[in-house]
């Protein structure tokens, strides 16, 4: 399903990250840093939630606001149930859609406030998510501290919060189309391998995309996913052309771009619901505002992983949600 908007904007971003995030190539676009992995708290988990407070705190103070101008926060995040969202939104009091959709979440977070503006339901809306990479471990895998060895093609999951502030005023970024993406399953299994987890559904939520909106591959100057990593990346190619007869141009990914991968201990790259928004919201849409790129289509990849179910030896289903970004002229 693809949505078209006419007056949906993204003001401004905030975004905050940690250590690994800092030591990457992205690290001047960044709002700010932190050296270690607690953000002056006790618990990884706590340090999350701090992410995502943050971010908003900072979002707040760029577009000169207050928590009582703001609408609706849709905001999500890695951890069970969310809390890392909850928690922060019972400090901010704003009234929150609380969103869960693995590591497309911003995406979708962007789509659901762009429909509410777009209907006139609401002036606007913050949209926020967060990872943390010791959190998810911990949750997901094994706790960091056991050391356990993982293949190469494992990603990294990024440490970070990131948030944006959209409405209708016309300023910053255009949303000027968005697609819901499907959940796709091919029988994967390999917890260390999300990115053929999710380029299947990357595939299919671009190519819905393009016929939905009559469009070829060549109308966006840059078509960005969230975190498919080093190997994820080359099986969408391959995946696209196969299935689709469609060649990616003008193509990169997240997960390849937030760090260096050849010096950083980081396997296939980045990975995570902040990979795609800190990305997205620093670098590219610094490319964006000095109109070096004019149409970008960001797909946010997500693998729904449930520990359980892989425990139980079932399969890894996955989703990719996309938005159209553009220059405002």
């Amino acid at each position: 399903m693809t949505f078209k908007y006419n007056n949906v904007y993204i003001n401004e971003t905030a975004t905050i990250t940690g250590p690994y995030e800092a030591n990457g190539p992205l690290a001047k676009y960044y709002d700010k840093s932190y050296k270690d992995l607690y953000f002056n708290t006790k618990t990884w988990e706590l340090a999350e939630i701090k992410l995502i407070e943050e971010s908003i705190d900072l979002l707040l103070t760029k577009i000169g606001k207050t928590k009582f101008d703001v609408d609706v926060l849709v905001s999500g995040d890695l951890l069970n149930q969310i809390v890392a969202t909850n928690y922060a939104a019972s400090s901010l009091g704003i009234p929150l859609i609380g969103i869960y959709s693995a590591c497309a979440t911003s995406v979708l977070g962007l789509i659901i406030a762009a429909n509410m503006i777009e209907k006139k339901q609401i002036k606007n809306a913050i949209t926020s998510t967060s990872s943390h990479n010791n959190a998810a471990e911990k949750q997901f895998r094994y706790p960091v501290e056991y050391g356990g060895p993982k293949r190469k093609t494992t990603t990294f999951t990024a440490t970070g919060g990131a948030s944006a502030y959209l409405s209708n005023c016309k300023m910053g970024i255009k949303i000027e189309s968005a697609t819901l993406g499907t959940v796709v399953d091919l029988d994967i299994k390999d917890v260390y391998h999300m990115g053929a987890v999710m380029a299947p559904a990357a595939a299919k939520t671009i190519f819905d995309h393009l016929r939905e909106m009559k469009r070829e591959i060549g109308y966006y100057d840059l078509v960005l996913t969230g975190d498919l990593g080093k190997y994820g990346k080359d099986i969408l190619k391959e995946y696209m052309k196969m299935e689709y007869n469609i060649e990616l141009k003008n193509y990169d990914d997240c997960g390849t771009i937030i760090y260096d991968i050849t010096s950083q201990p980081v396997y296939a790259g980045a990975s995570g619901p902040s990979c795609a928004p800190l990305v997205t919201y620093s670098y590219i849409f610094d490319k964006l505002k000095k109109k070096e790129i004019r149409r970008v289509l960001l797909v946010a990849t997500g693998a729904l992983m449930n520990p359980t179910m892989v425990n139980n030896k079932n399969t890894i289903p996955s989703i990719a949600h996309a938005i159209s970004l553009e220059v405002v002229e």
